[in-house]
This record gives C-alpha cells, sequence and structure tokens, in this order.
C-alpha cells in the first residue's frame, strides 16, 4: 500500500513539474508578461500603439513574442482594413485566464521589493 502512495505521489508531482515547465516555456523571456499586461489594461490594441506601450522594446522582437503568444492562443491578431493596413492585437479568453497569477506575481514582486528594501534599510 506505501508503494502505491508513493508511485501516485511520483506521478503527480512529475505531472505538476511538466506543467510548470509548459508554463514557463510559453510564458519566458523579458517580454511577455509586459505584452500580455499591457493588452489586459488597454484591451485591443494596434501594433504601433503597443510598441509605444511596451518601453523598450524592438518592432521585430514584439512582432516575434506576439507570434509566438499568438501560436500558444494566448492573444488573437485582426488585420484592419485601413490604408496603410494596420493589425490589432488582443487577449483570447483563453489568455485572460493569465490576469490572475499575472496580478499574484505583481503583488509578490511589491511584496518582496518591500522586504527587501526594508531590510537594507535597518543594516
Amino acid at each position: 500500500m506505501k508503494k502505491q502512495a508513493s508511485i501516485n505521489t511520483t506521478l503527480t508531482c512529475k505531472k505538476r513539474i511538466t506543467a510548470i515547465k509548459d508554463t514557463m516555456e510559453i510564458l519566458s523571456g523579458k517580454w511577455k508578461f509586459h505584452i500580455l499586461g499591457t493588452l489586459l489594461q488597454s484591451g485591443s490594441m494596434r501594433f504601433m500603439d503597443l510598441l509605444r506601450e511596451v518601453d523598450g522594446i524592438a518592432p521585430k522582437m514584439l512582432s516575434k513574442e506576439l507570434q509566438d503568444m499568438e501560436m500558444n492562443r494566448l492573444v488573437t491578431r485582426t488585420v484592419l482594413n485601413t490604408k496603410p493596413v494596420t493589425v490589432a492585437y488582443d487577449v483570447t479568453e483563453f489568455g485572460k485566464t493569465l490576469e490572475k497569477i499575472i496580478d499574484e506575481i505583481a503583488n509578490w514582486g511589491i511584496d518582496y521589493r518591500k522586504a527587501i528594501y526594508d531590510k537594507r534599510k535597518k543594516i
């Protein structure tokens, strides 16, 4: 009985680690959280507006990151019927499920900075 419980625990652990690896791979990089956060806050945005909003990102990198996120079904790309042609991006319903996670990561980061700053202040 103990051996079966150990196997179940190991399988559960492997499943969780695989899921975490998948998530980290999809969201890895310097820009994805910034892009997603901006789109979640602002709603649909044109490429150039997004480029201006995400401080420091190069157009080529923004394009690559948006393609990755579109491939992973986190954002949608809509070609607008304008002259010249413009493209708008929006977070998918599936991508919106990341909003709580992004908020929690931001809150953790705020708490972490406070803890580090307060600790240094006392030294």
